[in-house]
């Protein structure tokens, strides 16, 4: 078959796959931060507020970081989106631009031409590729960081969605990391609390298995054997699968972007509550985690289930969620602290050596069970702000508290899951009875 990966369509967007150029655009977002607060300094010192200047540089950042981060794609859009579901940790002041570029990083991204993407599909399923489906569209649907989404008629009759890789997503995602991460401390003010080079070496690592469709078709055959004929929640079948092509039965619904944007109190706690029950019910039910977690990979369905996609990034959870996280998580709730120090470094995340304080580790870790002291929890934009600023104040105690701790690497993927899923329903600004789901899906807590 012929690599088309080094093509370059010049009537297509594409992925930018020139690594020099993609270098230069990826360090324009810190210099540009750079440059703007220098900027803002000097207007500061000719009479402007904080408060104005703050504004004006937060929504010209926020425009450059979608200018950059959409329009290249790869690793660079699949950064933004993960940043995307921690915007709720945005202080207020500062949020609205980000917010909004943000958000619009979740499912937008320019398209490639027609003709580049029926060369994929003759490279992935043969040249006669057209007769497996009644009909096609050659406008896509969606475009994402590696790959766009299309709206088909199989040869059966079935409405179809064929997702398409980019030509150079492989070399783009690669490049895109590896650059993203020499400039991960200046990206750590977009979003505080939130630890940005772990959660790019996390991306780094994954990115093989999020390139080859193969495995996400596997991933997704998994989840909707196990989710078939559920009430609350549907997995569209896999149809058909090749390395950089998929195609999947179509789901339609309202994108959960629509409904934290401007959804009902009762829609946002009903989506809420599926969302939680999805992510914690999960390892249990079919042993593997949707690691994915950003607005864009979710929809409410007409019969109001909640619909998911893309499982090109899962968590291999054979036995379910360690049940120590569960106990864990029940001790901190109930103000154990000795017993909840000598579980944590059983488990590794006190090192041996150290000398942390059983009384300092409580009151680190405490306020993050709060949801579940109650039987129903109102997730709030405020409340994540408030955590985040708690952990994230470098002058604080629960700062040196949470440097101290160690996250052994087993659980990485799934506290950067669950801070994820969290972070959206604060965007929801859900209110759900999150004890209850913790109580009937994670091993532990209950026992």
């Amino acid at each position: 078959m012929t690599d088309f990966r080094d093509r370059d369509d010049g009537d297509s967007p594409g992925i930018p796959r020139r690594t020099a150029a993609r270098t230069a655009k990826l360090a324009s977002l810190p210099l540009g931060i750079a440059g703007r607060a220098v900027g803002g300094w000097g207007r500061r010192l000719t009479g402007q507020s904080a408060k104005e200047v703050n504004a004006a540089l937060s929504a010209k950042a926020a425009e450059q970081l979608f200018e950059v981060l959409g329009t290249l794609k790869g690793g660079a859009m699949k950064f933004g989106q993960t940043l995307s579901v921690f915007e709720a940790a945005v202080p207020d002041e500062m949020a609205a631009p980000y917010r909004d570029a943000l958000t619009r990083l979740q499912a937008a991204a320019p398209p490639m031409a027609a003709r580049q993407m029926h060369r994929v599909l003759a490279e992935q399923f043969g040249r006669s590729w057209r007769d497996r489906f009644r009909e096609f569209e050659d406008e896509p649907t969606a475009a994402a960081s590696i790959g766009q989404v299309h709206r088909a008629v199989w040869h059966d009759g079935r409405e179809v969605a064929v997702k398409v890789q980019y030509p150079g997503a492989d070399e783009a995602l690669r490049s895109d990391l590896r650059q993203l991460q020499r400039f991960s401390r200046l990206f750590q003010a977009l979003v505080p609390g939130t630890e940005v080079k772990p959660l790019l070496a996390e991306l780094a690592a994954r990115m093989d298995e999020e390139l080859d469709y193969r495995g996400e078709a596997d991933n997704q055959r998994a989840f909707a054997k196990a989710f078939e004929g559920d009430a609350r929640v549907n997995i569209p079948r896999v149809v058909a699968s090749a390395p950089k092509a998929l195609v999947t039965e179509w789901m339609a619904g309202i994108p959960l972007a629509k409904i934290i944007a401007g959804g009902d109190t009762a829609t946002r706690n009903d989506v809420g509550a599926r969302l939680a029950e999805f992510h914690y019910s999960s390892p249990a039910r079919v042993g593997l985690l949707h690691s994915d977690p950003h607005p864009g990979n979710f929809l409410l369905l007409d019969d109001g289930r909640l619909g998911v996609i893309d499982f090109g990034a899962v968590a291999q959870l054979p036995n379910g969620i360690p049940p120590n996280l569960g106990q864990m998580t029940r001790l901190a709730l109930d103000g154990r602290s000795a017993e909840l120090m000598a579980l944590l470094r059983e488990s590794g995340f006190v090192r041996p050596d150290s000398d942390l304080s059983a009384e300092d580790v409580l009151a680190y870790l405490a306020p993050f069970t709060e949801p579940l002291a109650t039987e129903t929890f109102h997730f709030t934009r405020r409340w994540m702000q408030r955590q985040a600023m708690r952990v994230g104040d470098s002058r604080g105690q629960d700062f040196r508290i949470g440097r101290s701790l160690n996250l052994p690497p087993e659980y990485l993927m799934i506290h950067r899951v669950t801070a994820g899923s969290t972070g959206i329903l604060c965007q929801l600004g859900a209110e759900i009875p999150a004890r209850a789901i913790v109580e009937r899906w994670q091993p532990g807590f209950a026992d």
